[in-house]
């Protein structure tokens, strides 16, 4: 919850479907994040 809040503290959405989507598209975000730190190991030989 922490790493979300850091996207920004609240959501703007008022209606309770478009909230869920906000939240959908944070998520998309912060995995896209992690995706970019994952080391990709090759072998060599």
């Amino acid at each position: 919850m922490h790493c979300m809040k850091l996207l920004g503290q609240r959501l703007t959405a008022r209606e309770f479907d478009r909230q869920v989507a906000e939240l959908h598209i944070r998520m998309a975000v912060m995995n896209g994040y992690t995706a970019l730190g994952i080391p990709v190991t090759e072998t060599v030989g």
